[in-house]
């Protein structure tokens, strides 16, 4: 029988198609339909309506498949109206309201529109391949979508290989040190997809990259196939000549097995370089993707032009994406040359897809139990974010000092270095909120005791007390790793709760003579709530204000090869450890902050992660990118990066500015610790390379302070203002200057800060999100906007003094410094000297700043100026409430509407709405009109207009 358009109800209605003679059935349900099709991969395709823009999809191999509880999402099925009804001869429609979603009776296969009845996502490609983990029967899956459209995509998490625009790329969605994957993909279309997947995943190509003698033709430099010709110096001497049939020292595993047994091992060896010689070719022409995945300094060269000159701590290689135009059976030369000194080395490579499936959306998983995802359709970019926080959970607001500067380094050895620094801010009188005490500050051998070193910290309470004193707050660096000898590790090791593998296998970490070590499994209730009570019995009742989950991928043996890898993280209640890989700080921070929930239930929390999964949001956490190097070529990655990672739904993210880890010829003077054992440089630094060290920090830090959390952090060179910066230079003068313009900034960006909570906004926003009609935005790596008004162009280039930005169509541009206005749609070449980052602000904006302070509410009654930048109309909702408390989750927060009409030169300072405890009832409100020419930074005090403002509406004309 034909089916009738139908009203979802609580029950259930078995319906055949019998219209068409190869239909499936179809099945409705209380929140959506349940498909049979009569073929395909899928034996049943289920859908669950959301909301009215949210379906949920999952695609098994046995109908009435049972599965595991998500992990990244919250949400339930609504109770919400929807309809089904028969398209065609043998289409269901599932129609929510502002989408819907055809399912083919015969093949499964799913279509989705929008309210207007356009399709925007169109399933082509389907595949569950039967795999067996751990005994046991899963699914290898692939899913994709779109074949050959232009739709821009952004998201997938923080993926440091300056990828802006995803349409094309290939990225590999499994946690790292500096790569944060989370499965969810935004496209300019105003759409999204959320794949719910929790083991190792795949955008673009579902092939995972290989080494190059899978698919290309090496012939070394002596003519000789199936290799290439490796060359070993040692002292600038050549030792030894031999034909390689690969470049393969990827994990430490493969070094010990392929390096030259007649050197002797490398860590034993200085001055170290090899050469590899080949030519490479490939009877597939087009454009092939590879990777040269390195540490310490490499070079590689394609037909004599260079195309990558980078470097890493030798302990923390990761991949360098780059391209290859290939003629078919056409030879490329290349030259690689590396200089090693414990680093490791590899290049990969994958044959190039048919341009259709290169251009499609396309998401494949090693592991699963079904094809599992949700569609979020919406009328712009940040209200498909909206869905992906409805599915994942909201993330709340971060105390308001979160915003200020963050002093940190690797490390502070004793009490005395931390609150010193923190004296020497507030002596300076320069800004600061937070100092972050990192990790070791526990006895040597006591990695997981929770304890301190009573020798280097004789009373922690009075240090974080005294700290307290001058109005900074402290973070404190917590692990999931425990020593064997700690009696945290026996409790947690008695309950069935620690991967203790790493420890039977005798592996030893880099502290003093190396420590057996393993990291616990957070995967149940019980294990998360030892874990928290082991945290609050040691340090609870010191009074710290927020807490550093590092390793939270877990690393638990870095550079492990990935088969031996997954053995160390699991097993976990879900199975074997693959199956959970990309997880791990989901329920490690849900561990600390339900406890922290219980026992400071008003209190607003903080956690920062270095790593992050879909829905880390939800529990106050931010991330940060990792063990980045001090090279300009990863500060320009950091933009793409973070810009991505924010449109991943994950709003708060920041970076270690000036990188982690230097090179040995920017150490010198008086350094700090390092990690792994390294020493540090004691030779003078160059001064040809302390000028491109410092400068390289500058640039850092103006881009820094315009990034969500703004966090100065790294090893061996002391990141403090007046450590890296000489007395009276340029480069001091100019951070000072943008840490304090960050605090001017501070109405601005809290109120932007609030559009998280309450919009499910985004601070640091891609600038197609605001422009998604210009077609020129959406590929551009190294421009964004900071909130809704500023656009930052960081500067990444060593020397540049200048730097052209695209100014986006549809508004007109001010330069901050100058006044100077521009056009939308045009390309400007603007200065650059080295104090000062290209910042402009768009015609229309609101900017309310306050004074400079030094911490974020020392003077909450102090006058703001509103900067209105003339041209357009505009709009602000300035944000306040008490910073620190859940009050605002009780409505106990004020808003004032700010609004400018163009026309009239005409300002209205709106009825502010709503209160809470010790808000300012009455304040100074001072107006500046910015018109062409005028500065916005020549003197911040200067005022067109100052009004008393008491909570009635006021205007205020030009």
């Amino acid at each position: 029988m034909p089916l009738k358009s139908l009203v979802g109800t609580a029950s259930c209605l078995a319906l055949m198609a019998s219209s068409h003679a190869l239909a499936g059935t179809v099945e409705k349900t209380g929140n959506g339909i349940v498909v049979k099709p009569d073929q395909g991969a899928a034996k049943e395709v289920r859908l669950e309506v959301m909301s009215e823009n949210i379906i949920h999809v999952v695609k098994s191999d046995q109908p009435g498949k049972e599965l595991t509880p998500s992990m990244m999402t919250v949400a339930k099925p609504c109770a919400c109206q929807f309809t089904v009804s028969e398209a065609d001869k043998d289409v269901v429609t599932l129609n929510a309201g502002k989408i819907s979603a055809k399912v083919s009776l015969k093949t499964g296969l799913v279509k989705f529109y929008n309210a207007k009845g356009d399709v925007f996502l169109t399933q082509s490609s389907e595949s569950l391949t039967p795999v067996r983990v751990g005994g046991k029967p899963f699914l290898a899956i692939k899913q994709g979508f779109n074949p050959g459209l232009k739709d821009a995509y952004y998201g997938l998490g923080q993926h440091q290989n300056a990828q802006m625009n995803m349409n094309g790329e290939d990225v590999l969605l499994a946690q790292h040190n500096m790569d944060v994957a989370v499965p969810f993909v935004l496209s300019d279309k105003n759409y999204g997809v959320l794949w719910d997947n929790n083991a190792i995943s795949r955008f673009g190509d579902p092939t995972p990259y290989g080494p190059m003698k899978r698919d290309l033709t090496l012939v070394d430099a002596n003519g000789k196939a199936g290799g290439l010709t490796a060359r070993y110096y040692v002292g600038e001497k050549l030792v030894l000549t031999r034909h390689e049939t690969d470049i393969d020292y990827k994990y430490l595993k493969d070094v010990a097995e392929n390096w030259p047994k007649e050197l002797g091992p490398l860590k034993e060896l200085k001055d170290v370089k090899v050469v590899w010689d080949a030519t490479i070719s490939s009877a597939k022409a087009g454009v092939h993707k590879m990777q040269l995945y390195s540490s310490d300094y490499a070079t590689l060269t394609l037909d004599g032009k260079q195309v990558l000159d980078v470097w890493r701590q030798g302990w923390n290689p990761w991949y360098h994406n780059f391209e290859v135009k290939f003629a078919a059976n056409k030879p490329v030369k290349l030259h690689l040359e590396w200089k090693p000194t414990g680093g490791m080395i590899a290049m990969t490579h994958n044959n190039p897809l048919p341009p259709a499936e290169r251009h499609s959306l396309t998401f494949s998983s090693e592991i699963a139990q079904a094809i599992n995802y949700y569609v979020i359709n919406a009328d712009n970019m940040d209200s498909v974010i909206a869905g992906y926080r409805h599915l994942t959970g909201q993330a709340p607001m971060m105390p308001k000092w979160a915003y200020g500067f963050w002093q940190s380094r690797q490390r502070y050895e004793t009490q005395e270095q931390i609150i010193g620094a923190v004296r020497e801010y507030r002596k300076r009188g320069w800004p600061l909120d937070n100092i972050v005490q990192d990790w070791f500050y526990w006895p040597q051998d006591g990695w997981g005791s929770h304890d301190f070193d009573k020798t280097r910290f004789p009373d922690p309470k009075g240090m974080v007390d005294e700290i307290h004193k001058n109005h900074v707050r402290v973070m404190l660096s917590i692990w999931g790793k425990f020593y064997p000898g700690t009696d945290n590790y026996k409790e947690l090791a008695a309950k069935g709760h620690m991967w203790t593998r790493n420890v039977e296998n005798g592996d030893l970490d880099w502290v003093g003579p190396g420590y057996k070590n393993a990291h616990y499994d957070p995967y149940t209730q019980e294990a998360r709530d030892i874990y928290y009570r082991q945290i609050k019995s040691k340090l609870g009742g010191l009074g710290f204000d927020s807490w550093w989950m590092d390793n939270s991928e877990p690393d638990v043996l870095s550079n492990t090869r990935p088969e031996d890898f997954k053995k160390l993280i699991g097993p976990t209640v879900y199975g074997p450890g693959e199956i959970t890989y990309n997880t791990y700080s989901l329920p490690h921070t849900q561990a600390l902050i339900e406890g922290l929930k219980r026992d400071q239930p008003d209190t607003r929390q903080l956690i920062l992660s270095r790593s992050g999964y879909a829905g880390i949001q939800r529990n106050a956490v931010a991330v940060w990118s990792g063990d980045t190097v001090g090279r300009w070529n990863n500060l320009y990655d950091q933009i793409s990066a973070g810009v991505n990672f924010s449109m991943s739904g994950i709003p708060n993210w920041t970076h270690d500015i000036g990188g982690y880890a230097q090179e040995e010829r920017f150490q010198g003077g008086d350094v700090g610790s390092a990690q792994e054992n390294r020493s540090t440089g004691s030779a003078a630094v160059k001064p040809e390379d302390l000028k491109e060290w410092q400068e390289l920090n500058l640039r850092w830090f103006q881009f820094g302070a315009f990034t969500p959390l703004f966090r100065s952090h790294g090893e061996v060179v002391k990141r403090e203002i007046y450590n890296i910066a000489p007395e009276g230079s340029e480069m001091q003068e100019s951070m000072v200057w943008y840490l304090k313009l960050r605090y001017r900034l501070m109405p601005y960006i809290y109120a932007n800060a609030s559009d998280i909570y309450y919009n499910s906004g985004t601070v640091m926003r891609g600038l197609v999100m605001d422009f998604p009609k210009d077609e020129q935005v959406k590929d551009i790596k190294d421009q964004y906007l900071f909130g809704r008004d500023i656009m930052v162009a960081p500067v990444s280039v060593y020397g540049a003094r200048e730097r052209t930005v695209y100014m986006p169509k549809g508004a007109a541009w001010y330069d901050f410094y100058t006044g100077a206005l521009h056009q939308g749609g045009k390309t400007v070449t603007m200065k650059a000297p080295a104090a000062r980052m290209p910042l402009l602000v768009k015609a229309g904006a609101i900017l309310p700043m306050g004074p400079v302070t030094q911490y974020v509410d020392e003077k909450p009654d102090a006058p703001l100026t509103l900067n209105i930048y003339t041209g357009a109309d505009g709009k602000f909702s300035l944000y306040e409430d008490d910073g620190v408390t859940n009050a605002y989750t009780r409505g106990e927060f004020t808003r004032i509407p700010l609004s400018y009409d163009d026309t009239s030169g005409t300002v209205t300072i709106g009825e502010r709405t709503g209160q809470y405890k010790g808000m300012v009832a009455k304040r100074q409100f001072k107006v500046r009109f910015i018109k062409a020419g005028v500065s916005s930074s020549d003197d911040f005090d200067k005022a067109d207009k100052e009004v008393s403002y008491e909570g009635k509406a006021l205007t205020i004309k030009m």
